[in-house]
């Protein structure tokens, strides 16, 4: 329950509304494969990356879990929580300013190319609808503000990392915003809003995500896993499948990936030895 309360209560609402609200209904969506192609931790990592933040090592054990990620199509919740700790020691020690400042940095260098058109429309049709949308991630609630201020979205829901005197502590206030926690920050959020479920639309790609889903009146899969399309096709849920010819390389390219992650490794490793 932690982690959804300390989301909601750290939410800010960025854009005020251009048409007249709809105060009882929003929108959440999903960041990772959902509004964006692979994972937004792993975005931030290599950003991080470039500027020093960890070693070639570090990257690397990342890009092989983004690569499993982005072609599999599945959350390893082992992975889930190994990105967690590496995020939350990377930032240990740096002040929030400096994650806010570089993560617009990388929004721009990374992120915003990587951004699906056809996620972007829907959630443009609900704020034209005058209806508040907002995202939900197990990403740093810094980045994930960043993404919906630069999208024009109302705000976000993500993982709140400690910090005291502007400094990051390396540890997390409640849990990672993931699974069930999702579920948790939006009835929080909604108690806090007003937001009737009933009327409320969900949108994401993975299977974990079904507790967020269920909740609401509108739950929709986006480029879904294969479990939750599955469950969308039993339950009648409306599905968008945003990934042209994915199924066709699907195999192909993940191999492709992970011999590129292992040889970039390897490399890494001779270069270490031969500066030895």
């Amino acid at each position: 329950m932690l982690a959804g309360e300390a989301s909601a209560a750290a939410a800010e609402v960025e854009n005020a509304f251009a048409v007249p609200p709809d105060t009882t209904a929003a929108a959440f969506f999903d960041v990772d494969n959902t509004v964006m192609q692979g994972a937004s931790l792993f975005h931030l990592a290599r950003g991080l990356y470039k500027r020093k933040f960890f070693t070639t090592g570090e990257l690397a054990s990342a890009a092989w879990k983004q690569a499993y990620f982005r072609f599999a199509g599945v959350e390893d919740p082992e992975h889930v929580e190994s990105a967690r700790a590496a995020a939350l020691t990377f930032i240990a020690g740096h002040p929030v300013s400096e994650l806010e400042l570089v993560g617009n940095e990388i929004f721009d260098e990374t992120m915003a190319g990587r951004i699906w058109p056809g996620t972007r429309a829907l959630a443009q049709m609900h704020l034209d609808e005058g209806q508040q949308v907002w995202l939900v991630t197990a990403a740093p609630v810094e980045i994930a503000r960043i993404i919906a201020r630069r999208l024009g979205l109302t705000g976000a829901l993500g993982t709140v990392a400690e910090s005291v005197d502007g400094v990051y502590t390396g540890r997390l206030v409640g849990d990672m915003l993931h699974g069930p926690a999702k579920a948790e920050a939006v009835v929080a959020l909604a108690r806090q809003e007003g937001f009737d479920l009933a009327r409320c639309s969900a949108y994401s790609d993975s299977s974990n995500d079904l507790p967020m889903l269920s909740l609401v009146g509108h739950p929709c899969a986006v480029n879904p896993d294969s479990r939750l399309r599955d469950h969308a096709r039993r339950s009648g849920w409306e599905i968008h499948d945003y990934r042209t010819g994915r199924k066709a390389a699907k195999a192909g390219m993940l191999g492709a990936a992970v011999a590129g992650a292992l040889t970039g490794a390897a490399l890494a490793v001779a270069r270490a030895r031969r500066v030895r």
